[in-house]
């Protein structure tokens, strides 16, 4: 696991006065988080890490996450993270897979400290980011690096990914998104699947998912697979669909999540009711 800031424990550079607000989870200015805490609660509390999307080459923690995320998620008794990582191509997309495992292993390390419940973690992720956690809580060796298993997350909710399973996903792409996944998954068909959440998904896996995704045809298409792939392996599998087309319904879920008009509040909410229980 990547020390803090100076070697600092996380919960000091949260806590001191002279830091910034943001905790580190790496040497790397990108390797960075905040942490919101939950309001109007006692004693240690679950906790929600999200990841920003962005095309794997773009995004930041504190622009990508949407005005309603962490007031309605903290007001509902939960701690809130949101992870910055290294960008493609300055790092690859498997070291920001590294990254948001190791920001999850510190944040553990410190829970105590941070007043987190370590047995109550879900990971959520947007668009890149969707896959990002997606890969993360289906293969083992990003968490096993940063000291963890694939248990240290009670379960995953992507949202509105595209990039389950890369090499479909890139042979679909048109002129648009195309250069953007070449960019970052490469030509090679054996590191693409590497890649590929779907073909990770088996057994084991992290303990719960849930997969979100608006009215696009190739965030359908490949929220179908990962969920068949994950349900192949046994693991306990929700896939809910809502109204939007296009970009603009692919950033109307991440933008409006948490805000209780939207339908997929609600829908997120029940879940973590119970697989946080």
């Amino acid at each position: 696991m990547p020390p803090g800031l100076a070697g600092a424990p996380l919960a000091a550079q949260a806590q001191s006065p002279a830091s910034p607000p943001e905790i580190a989870y790496g040497a790397d200015p990108r390797q960075t988080l905040s942490l919101a805490p939950a309001t109007g609660t006692h004693g240690a509390t679950p906790l929600i890490i999200f990841v920003h999307g962005g095309g794997w080459k773009r995004g930041d923690k504190d622009n990508a996450t949407g005005r309603y995320k962490l007031p309605h998620y903290t007001g509902e008794g939960y701690a809130f993270a949101s992870v910055n990582y290294r960008l493609v191509p300055d790092a690859t997309v498997e070291q920001q897979a590294q990254d948001v495992a190791d920001a999850v292993a510190a944040l553990v390390r410190d829970a105590g400290t941070l007043g987190i419940d370590r047995q109550r973690i879900v990971l959520m992720g947007h668009s890149a980011g969707a896959h990002l956690v997606a890969l993360v809580g289906t293969d083992p060796q990003y968490l096993r690096r940063a000291g963890l298993g694939l248990d240290a997350v009670a379960g995953v909710i992507p949202i509105d990914g595209a990039a389950y399973d890369v090499p479909s996903q890139m042979a679909a792409a048109g002129r648009f998104m195309g250069p953007t996944y070449e960019q970052a998954f490469g030509t090679d068909r054996a590191r693409q699947r590497a890649l590929s959440p779907v073909a990770q998904a088996t057994a084991p896996n992290a303990p719960a998912f849930l997969l979100l995704h608006v009215q696009r045809k190739d965030g359908i298409a490949q929220a179908r697979l990962l969920e068949a792939a994950l349900k192949r392996a046994g693991t306990p599998t929700e896939r809910r669909e809502f109204p939007g087309q296009g970009l603009r319904g692919h950033m109307q879920i991440n933008r409006d999540l948490g805000n209780p008009d939207y339908p997929a509040t609600a829908v997120v909410d029940d879940w973590l009711a119970r697989v946080l229980k």
